[in-house]
């Protein structure tokens, strides 16, 4: 071997390596500034949590009898807030008192089963409901003041008691610490008294015994360690999958120059892209399989060694765990779709990749930290969402509402990157190996007066839905008066407004702006003072919603309980919403689907019309309504007709709400559901407004606008 040619050969590649600023970026830049930020930010993050965690007063319920000591060392600390029996039925009560339940003479009994030790049986409902209290949030801890406490505390005997938390949460385990702080204390205290009394040396006895009993049992344990580390190694080693194939998928083809010939066909760019996509996904998908299958059989075999119900994980808990990771594999599939047809050759897309890869893997390591959890504000952060979801789902704490959207949001951001990859390769000058600039692909290049394509229309959903859900947690404090207006008129109406200006749409063909035709006010009518009804009583008895949902929407409609006039409440409640969502989905968004054909444009434009109410329970009802809405837009050519329908529909209901009287004369005050003798008359006027609009204006002409 010459070296010297080595030498050469090496001095002319890393020049041509380092002239290029994009590597330079990538390979020095990204890391001097990613970990630097990453790290300062981690330990931020960690630090306010823990002030937080801190600054919050434990929640902790006392169990039994005690001493006006005990009591005095619980309260001298301003960090615990006790309640005397909180979350412990009457009859419990009553068998504590009469001395039924007894501790176990160690701790290490606590974990072994029932049958095998008399207290541990004695005891066991006693456990089962603090576990109860505990794990279900209600509060912190509990404190259990064993019979005879203070009689052994008396007589110079052992007094006994027991700290109930939960060591998968934080909150539960601050509560363990500073409730052992406050009885240490207590207890070097009692054995100073008893020293003092009976003319002992300090430090000659230990007055009072404590053992903490951790509620969450072994595969709780277990299921929260799987679910933090399990969803961050499966996206890492399929997003490696999907980042070559997509490479080789896009900048690979443009350097073997089988590009050109691809586009030569006669098949639609969208057509192209979702070829690719699926084969790119197949990839990934393969490896999130592979590496759960590994990662399963691996748990398996460790738990065939360990004690029994240790690392009892079920094979039904790692399916779903593939389940609920298939959108995110989704996303960073199309994610990486795209910013590969940015590249001008495999080595930029390399670069971009790369570092894409970095970026995306970021925000999940916020998963890795104690005490963050799925909830409303982190149910829309991309891949962190399902990555919490699968921690939920291995501790059994997932909810129904959550898991809906964490599952909605991540489809809808899948769906945006793969419309943003189509658009990409629509550009010519990407696809035959130059670049573009971001504002190029952002350019609007239609002609004045024309009409919202669908990537248009899913787009600006996908930006309303985010910015109108995190609105309305922002503005959960500031009334609800405040919160519907703001979220109607500059996250659902501006957006409207300003992209029809902005793109010099037609406003009559893109919001539907033409005068209503009588027959189509009066169908309207009748649809929108019964279509609550009808829906409602069909729908609802097949979902019906929990009581807390129902409680807060009839909050929500009656304005908190302020004592707020009739008209008020319609023009709040009922004429703004009518107004401002209506030219959003029977408007913009309509419009923009029509290109799929006029059925499946109502059907998709009212699934997302649901979606937007962000919750599962008002999927249903709100989707039924929303072909109501679309069929009327239809049928009417007029806009005005479905808005006429969505106020009466909405001021009905609220003016029901408020009139307590007028539903008692119905027996509606108690009932859960519409009864049929209201449902039926219901779906009979609705139908008759249905074939009103379906008759032909006299001359045999239509009231579709064409």
């Amino acid at each position: 071997m010459r070296f010297h040619i080595v030498w050469t050969i090496f001095c002319k590649e890393i020049t041509e390596s380092l002239r290029d600023r994009l590597t330079l970026a990538v390979v020095i830049g990204l890391p001097l500034l990613v970990y630097p930020l990453l790290i300062l930010g981690l330990t931020k993050l960690q630090k306010v949590h823990a002030e937080t965690e801190e600054d919050r007063i434990s929640q902790v319920a006392l169990w039994g009898d005690g001493t006006a000591a005990l009591l005095g060392a619980l309260q001298r600390t301003n960090s615990l807030s006790t309640t005397n029996w909180g979350g412990a039925s009457e009859a419990l009560q009553m068998e504590f008192r009469a001395g039924k339940f007894q501790p176990p003479p160690n701790d290490d009994e606590w974990n072994e089963p029932a049958t095998t030790n008399r207290n541990a049986t004695a005891a066991a409902a006693l456990i089962e409901a603090a576990r109860g209290v505990v794990i279900n949030r209600e509060l912190d801890a509990v404190l259990i003041v064993w019979p005879g406490f203070n009689a052994a505390l008396s007589a110079g005997k052992l007094g006994r008691v027991s700290i109930c938390y939960d060591s998968i949460r934080p909150a539960s385990q601050k509560a363990r610490d500073r409730l052992t702080a406050a009885l240490q204390e207590l207890r070097r205290e009692l054995v100073a008294a008893r020293e003092r009394a009976h003319g002992l040396p300090p430090g000659f006895a230990a007055g009072l015994e404590i053992h903490s009993l951790n509620l969450a049992p072994p595969k709780r344990r277990v299921g929260e360690r799987l679910g933090i580390v399990l969803p961050f190694i499966i996206i890492l080693l399929s997003a490696t999958g999907a980042l070559y194939a997509s490479i080789d998928l896009t900048a690979g083809e443009k350097d073997r120059a089988t590009m050109q010939t691809l586009l030569c066909a006669p098949v639609h760019n969208l057509e192209i892209v979702a070829g690719k996509f699926l084969t790119v996904w197949c990839i990934s998908l393969i490896a999130a399989l592979a590496n759960v299958a590994s990662i399963g059989a691996s748990v398996a075999r460790a738990a065939a060694g360990a004690p029994v119900n240790f690392l009892n994980v079920s094979p039904a808990t790692f399916t779903l765990a593939l389940l609920l990771l298939l959108p995110a594999t989704l996303t960073i599939t199309a994610f990486f779709l795209a910013l590969a047809m940015m590249a001008r050759d495999a080595k930029d897309a390399g670069n971009f990749l790369g570092a894409s890869l970095t970026l995306l893997l970021m925000p999940m390591m916020v998963v890795l930290m104690p005490g963050v959890d799925l909830n409303s504000w982190t149910a829309f952060v991309p891949l962190v969402n399902l990555s919490m979801l699968n921690k939920a789902i291995f501790v059994n704490e997932a909810r129904a509402d959550t898991v809906f959207l964490t599952l909605v949001s991540s489809l809808l951001y899948a769906a945006v990157a793969l419309v943003f990859a189509a658009r990409t390769f629509g550009r010519e000058q990407i696809l035959l190996g130059g670049r573009a600039s971001f504002g190029a692909l952002f350019r609007h290049e239609g002609k004045p007066g024309g009409e919202p394509t669908p990537s248009l229309a899913f787009t600006v959903f996908a930006g309303v839905l985010v910015l109108g859900y995190y609105g309305s947690l922002l503005l959960a404090k500031a009334g609800v008066v405040t919160s519907v207006l703001v979220i109607q008129l500059a996250f659902f109406l501006l957006p409207v407004i300003t992209l029809v200006a902005w793109l010099r749409f037609s406003p009559a063909a893109t919001l539907s702006l033409r005068a209503p035709p009588w027959r189509g006010l009066l169908a309207a009518v009748l649809i929108g003072v019964t279509g609550w009804a009808a829906v409602g009583g069909l729908v609802i008895r097949l979902l019906p919603p929990p009581d807390s949902l129902v409680k807060a929407l009839e909050k929500i409609v009656l304005m908190e309980g302020a004592s707020a006039p009739l008209w008020k409440l319609w023009l709040v409640m009922a004429i703004t919403p009518a107004i401002c969502e209506e030219l959003l989905f029977r408007g913009l968004i309509l419009s923009g689907l029509r290109r799929y054909g006029s059925w499946p444009a109502i059907v998709i434009s009212s699934l997302l019309f649901a979606l937007a109410h962000a919750s599962i329970y008002r999927l249903l009802p709100t989707f039924c309504l929303g072909l109501l809405l679309g069929y009327v837009v239809l049928r009417t050519g007029s806009i005005a007709c479905s808005m006429l329908v969505h106020a009466l529909n909405n001021g009905v209901a609220v003016t029901l709400a408020r009139s307590k009287s007028f539903l008692s004369q119905f027996g509606l005050d108690e009932a859960t559901q519409v009864p049929w003798s209201i449902t039926l008359p219901a779906i009979a006027v609705v139908v008759v407004g249905l074939l009103i609009l379906r008759a032909p204006k006299p001359g045999g002409e239509n009231c579709s606008p064409g």
